[in-house]
């Protein structure tokens, strides 16, 4: 009699699935799932710690070797680069499963312009809104004051800030987003917990910020999944990331304490 071939096709799926799933975890343990976890372990700390959120601080940008500014820089863009190592993971990756890279996600240059002109659109629908959200959630008690930059005043304070923004939003993006998303399809995750589940780990990295911080990121999860499997391109999304926080950057660096509405510590 011959063997039924079913049970053996079910057992490959099966570990194939497996095999993902590990993955999958293994990347968010090397990249932002960790960042979750310290986020919460930083927003009890701040919970715990006497005084309101809002009287406390969250830098995001902050010196390395104050007071040497050659060693300041080279911590700089030394984390930078090591920020984007779990994004080259990811390709090396794809790229083993036989999907060209992050091209499959749509992470390349064959589109720059129609990537960079939605990317703006979306950067400025958010970026207003996101402001507006953070000054009245910390106005109520439910963020701590956040400060984009902390960086002495030195020729290459700038040009960090800029490639810091383009780090954020590259490993953001290609592993929260694209990628988080095309493993959960290849799970047989249904598209709404897929998306929920997206929204949430981009929440909770950012929850150090406090709850104003948490659920505002929820939110552009949201809309940056739907804009995501609309598009089918991260691209965009890459943009508008890294435009709304060299705006955020820079702005706190030209604004901070010039101005009366922008909170400082």
């Amino acid at each position: 009699m011959r063997a039924d071939p079913e049970p053996v096709v079910k057992a490959s799926r099966e570990d194939g699935r497996r095999v993902l799933g590990t993955e999958t975890l293994l990347v968010l343990a090397l990249s932002l799932g960790a960042s979750g976890v310290s986020a919460l372990i930083s927003f009890i700390g701040s919970l715990t710690k006497p005084g309101g959120l809002k009287d406390q601080a969250a830098t995001l940008n902050g010196s390395y070797a104050p007071g040497r500014p050659w060693l300041d820089l080279a911590w700089q863009l030394f984390g930078i680069a090591t920020a984007l190592v779990p994004v080259l993971l990811v390709a090396h990756l794809l790229t083993r499963e036989g999907a060209p890279g992050l091209r499959v996600l749509g992470f390349d240059r064959t589109r720059p312009g129609w990537d960079l002109g939605r990317g703006v659109l979306v950067a400025a629908g958010i970026g207003s809104a996101g402001l507006a959200f953070y000054l009245a959630a910390r106005a109520s008690g439910f963020n701590l004051t956040v400060v984009p930059e902390a960086l002495p005043a030195v020729w290459w304070k700038f040009p960090v800030l800029i490639l810091s923004a383009v780090q954020n939003s590259v490993v953001e993006e290609v592993i929260v987003l694209a990628y988080l998303l095309r493993r959960l399809d290849g799970l047989g995750w249904s598209p709404m917990a897929a998306l929920a589940a997206s929204s949430l780990l981009r929440g909770s990295y950012h929850l150090y910020q406090g709850i104003g911080g948490f659920l505002g990121n929820v939110v552009m999860g949201v809309v940056f999944v739907l804009l995501y499997r609309r598009w089918g391109r991260v691209g965009p999304l890459v943009a508008a990331h890294a435009l709304l926080d060299i705006v955020a950057f820079g702005g706190y660096a030209l604004l901070a304490g010039k101005v009366g509405w922008l909170p400082t510590p």
